[in-house]
């Protein structure tokens, strides 16, 4: 399959309640649209700012069907720190990509673009808007910033709302302002000239978030990204590969500077779990029983198609068993098998996928939103040690070849960095 030239930014439109982006891959038209409800109007000139920085990103999605050798920004603005993030998102967002398809990106000419200018929009700092997912972190970011005035931010498919993701929005009984993303019909249906993979999705869902929480009267977003997702998975040519790269401090540096290049430097877009392990967050987690019958991580649940979507947890990705593992220490063995109506932690055809979490496996750690291998060792050496699991002596065994470098009273302490504001904490 060979490479395409020119990948050209054509032009961005924005009405009351919608954003849409154009853009060209070597003549071939795409057009991606993103509605807005609860909103009262994107047309104001620090939304359209923050709606340019999100039409940077989401070209990546159709970017990458070609891989172009020259990206050309148009008359689209971009300041310095916009051009740093796009440029990180070019060359880290779509590191997964790259290494998938071994196709180096070193190579990409970037041209056009001019000076994008910061505006000073009306801020509400005390109302935060949360993105909600429907899975166990999410779920603990609203439960731990429940002091403030929150909303929730639900960005649906073109293909109907997530029922799983709905079920528990539902749960909190907080305001939702939410987005309709209507993809290109020719990236679904795909093109065997079409190169796929993994892009930065959650990148272009914080810029988004931006922009509803500032056209819906909130003054700050709270994601709900861990300290382990800047963990790489592995080396490749020089740069780390990161499959979670815009869910990254690296990645919410630079949406945060790039935001503020537009909006000024109070709105606030931060994690608040930057700091946190995954073990805490699932520590946490085990106590919001009211979530328990309803939350769902398993990415099959997500699929853009209706038809493809799975109506329960598949219980056989790596997704599945990390969060079974990540739970089994703090829930009852019964209640996480109710949960998921199986058990992916005593199934032994999984076993090479739990020795990839944990650091033992003969590839990398999955391409998958999980936790760092010291993370999931920490977690299966707790359950190993718990006697309801005593008669699946397997789990014993491995944790045995394991050698974390922190334990569980490390991973339940702060990690690292984080950029949370302190009214957020209580």
């Amino acid at each position: 399959m060979s490479r395409a030239e020119l990948f050209r930014y054509v032009g961005l439109e924005v009405s009351d309640d919608t954003v849409s982006g154009h853009f060209e891959l070597d003549g071939r038209h795409f057009r991606e649209d993103v509605s807005f409800e609860g909103v009262e109007t994107l047309r104001r000139p620090a939304l359209i700012g923050v709606g340019q920085l999100w039409y940077l990103l989401a070209g990546l999605s159709y970017y990458k069907a070609g891989a172009a050798r020259r990206i050309d920004l148009g008359d689209t603005p971009v300041g310095p720190r916009g051009r740093a993030l796009f440029e990180a998102a070019l060359h880290d967002g779509l590191g997964e990509f790259s290494f998938r398809n071994d196709l180096p990106l070193d190579d990409v000419v970037i041209e056009g673009g001019h000076e994008a200018t910061t505006y000073s929009p009306n801020l509400e700092p005390s109302r935060v808007l949360i993105p909600f997912g429907g899975g166990i972190d999410s779920v603990v970011t609203v439960e731990s910033l429940a002091h403030l005035d929150r909303s929730l931010f639900i960005l649906s498919p073109g293909g109907g709302r997530f029922a799983p993701l709905e079920a528990t929005a539902a749960v909190t009984g907080l305001e939702v302002v939410r987005t309709t993303r209507h993809l290109d019909p020719q990236v679904l249906r795909g093109d065997d000239n079409f190169f796929n993979g993994h892009v930065p999705i959650t990148a272009m869902l914080t810029v988004l978030a931006a922009l509803a929480a500032l056209a819906s009267g909130h003054g700050a977003v709270a994601m709900s990204n861990e300290h382990s997702a800047s963990a790489p998975n592995l080396r490749w040519r020089g740069r780390d590969i990161n499959h979670q790269w815009s869910k990254s401090w690296a990645a919410e540096v630079l949406i945060g500077e790039a935001l503020a290049e537009r909006v000024g430097t109070d709105f606030t877009v931060a994690s608040f779990l930057r700091d946190r392990s995954e073990l805490w967050v699932a520590q946490r987690f085990a106590q919001a029983r009211r979530y328990h019958r309803v939350f769902r991580s398993c990415n099959r649940a997500f699929a853009q198609l209706p038809d493809e979507r799975e109506s329960h947890w598949c219980a056989h990705c790596d997704k599945c068993l990390f969060i079974d593992l990540i739970l089994a220490p703090f829930i009852d063995r019964g209640e996480l098998r109710d949960i998921f109506g199986a058990e992916p932690l005593s199934d032994p055809s999984l076993d090479e996928s739990l020795r990839s979490l944990i650091g033992l496996g003969l590839e990398h750690k999955p391409f998958e939103c999980v936790g760092d291998p010291d993370e999931s060792a920490v977690a299966l050496r707790q359950v190993s040690q718990l006697p309801s699991w005593s008669d699946v002596t397997r789990l014993a065994e491995l944790a045995r070849l394991t050698s974390p470098d922190r334990d569980v009273d490390e991973l339940l302490q702060p990690q690292g960095r984080s950029r949370v504001p302190a009214h957020w904490l209580r």
